[in-house]
């Protein structure tokens, strides 16, 4: 039983020693806590016309870890998502475990950064704080050149002069347009806009595979 149902206190969970039986009307499914929902989806979660979002929502309270199993559990026994082939099995996370697993997956460092690029997942864990592997993904992928500094996107064109002094490549003059652009480098007209680059073709390849019917229907609801 989850004590944060009825204490405002955080402690540990208490453990029940009679268990409930496994329920015949569905069968449950786990996974990963990260997920996207469609709007469609979402709407179904709330509204839940056939009571079935409901009946799970209790079914889950004193359930450990719940959001590994609510919404697997809801997709993969509903017939409008789960028959129309909407359901993708992939949380788009690169994360390894020991071996045997641990309760929680192992620590990424810079012996993992390869395959981590390789595998094209956009997200990724578990990190230690201020670890070299962090710096090096800030340098290589978001092209960051400092701690406070957020990835540039199209409002700001690095590429059109380089021997400006307030360059991102050029000398140590004073930074004059926002975040890191030059006066001349920034454009307003494109603020919030992002360029795609190396690493959103190697996303498109991953998403374009799990879309697939082959990869699909292979790992869905299994």
């Amino acid at each position: 039983m989850d004590p944060a149902l009825y204490s405002l206190n955080k402690s540990e969970i208490w453990w029940i020693v009679k268990q409930r039986p496994i329920p015949s009307a569905f069968k449950l499914y786990t996974g990963s806590a990260w997920m996207i929902l469609s709007r469609s989806f979402a709407e179904y979660c709330i509204v839940g016309w056939d009571n079935l979002p409901r009946t799970l929502l209790l079914y889950y309270t004193n359930f450990v870890s719940s959001p590994e199993g609510y919404f697997q559990t809801l997709i993969c026994n509903s017939e409008d998502h789960y028959k129309k082939n909407t359901t993708i099995n992939h949380d788009l996370h690169y994360i390894t475990w020991d071996t045997p697993p641990k309760q929680h997956p192992r620590f990424l460092t810079l012996k993992d950064y390869p395959k981590m690029v390789k595998s094209a997942r956009p997200f990724a864990r578990k990190f230690k704080e201020n670890d070299p592997v962090l710096a090096r993904i800030d340098r290589r992928l978001l092209h960051r050149k400092g701690s406070k500094q957020f990835s540039y996107g199209g409002w700001c064109d690095i590429s059109t002069s380089p021997e400006d002094p307030g360059a991102v490549n050029g000398g140590s003059g004073k930074m004059l347009g926002v975040g890191g652009c030059s006066s001349s480098q920034f454009h307003p007209q494109k603020y919030g806009v992002l360029q795609p680059g190396l690493g959103s073709k190697r996303l498109m390849n991953l998403l374009s595979k799990l879309k697939s019917t082959r990869y699909s229907l292979k790992y869905q609801c299994k």
